[in-house]
């Protein structure tokens, strides 16, 4: 415990509220306008996105297109709780991360016996069955999609879930049964043969990340105030992957500035619509050629660690 409050935690804690405190003071005096405001809120949506896919794709090696039908479970499951039902938002929220873990479970336990591109068309078909049914289902306005959600996202909630998911995914990494995720990407034969319950860790990684976007999704969701069943397909999940491959496979920091970067590529292409494809591709693929690991690599996310302590048997020391 005493390691955990270190000099450099404490400072990287202070940190956070500073950088909290300014951007809600900029906000409150009017500097931060709307338009800056749903940006700032969508970095957020994105980086709780990446980090939840980068723990399927990235630690666990299961290669999903999917993560998209997990965001629009949490969207819809949180807009028909604060619109239709007139749940708090704080609900909303726990809901929608219950309900996109338990597709995640359901996803995951059918798909355990397939590994690359047939996971991945795996997970893309399930995408594709969840938009053709919420295109048919009234209740949530079909095609047309789901007007009226309160616009209740603000800096403090964004703020919050983001800090939330990085940590509890960085120590999740960190933990047995992140080592165990990993040993799983490495070699899967070997791990089991050393014991790991395969099995499990990966509906494991499936239900976690799919938790995360069902939270980004309710985010989303009451940032618009509208959602369409097009808003979740197949490119919004190579969005999602782009951020994640962008910034590193296997780096929580690398998902999180990935998922910055992307955010703001897009923002600065706005206003060359004719073109934005075209340079945001070639961008990428710049990246790509010229460094194939992604931005950060696999460089570790180490914003708060428990210290560290001196070796007895050589004398040196190591990270707890």
């Amino acid at each position: 415990m005493m390691r955990l409050f270190s000099k450099k935690n404490i400072i990287n804690l202070a940190g956070l509220l500073i950088f909290y405190i300014i951007i809600k003071l900029l906000i409150s005096a009017g500097i931060v306008d709307y338009h800056l405001q749903y940006n700032l809120y969508m970095i957020g949506v994105n980086i709780i996105l990446a980090v939840g896919l980068n723990l399927i794709t990235g630690y666990t090696g299961q290669f999903s297109l999917g993560h998209a039908a997990f965001m629009s479970v949490g969207a819809y499951t949180g807009a028909v709780l604060t619109s239709n039902l007139n749940m708090p938002f704080i609900a909303a929220i726990l809901a929608a991360a219950a309900v996109a873990a338990i597709a995640g479970v359901l996803i995951g336990i059918p798909t355990l016996r397939l590994r690359g591109d047939y996971l991945a068309i795996a997970t893309l078909g399930f995408g594709e069955i969840l938009r053709v049914f919420l295109q048919n289902a009234n209740y949530v306005g079909g095609a047309a999609g789901f007007n009226d959600i309160p616009l209740l996202t603000n800096w403090t909630w964004s703020f919050v879930l983001v800090v939330i998911s990085v940590l509890l995914m960085n120590n999740f990494i960190k933990s047995y049964h992140g080592r165990a995720c990993i040993a799983i990407r490495e070699d899967e034969i070997a791990s089991e043969a050393m014991g790991v319950n395969t099995t499990f860790y990966k509906v494991l990684a499936f239900s976690i990340g799919a938790a995360l976007a069902g939270i980004a999704g309710a985010l989303h969701a009451h940032v618009i105030g509208f959602i369409k069943p097009d808003d979740f397909g197949f490119m919004k999940s190579i969005d999602i992957l782009v951020m994640v491959v962008f910034g590193g496979l296997g780096s929580t920091l690398g998902a999180i500035i990935g998922a910055v970067a992307v955010t703001l590529i897009s923002l600065f292409l706005q206003d060359f619509s004719q073109l934005r494809m075209v340079i945001y591709a070639v961008i990428l693929f710049l990246i790509m050629v010229y460094r194939p690991q992604g931005l950060l690599g696999k460089k570790k996310f180490n914003f708060f660690k428990k210290g560290v302590k001196a070796d007895a048997s050589t004398g040196s020391k190591k990270s707890n």
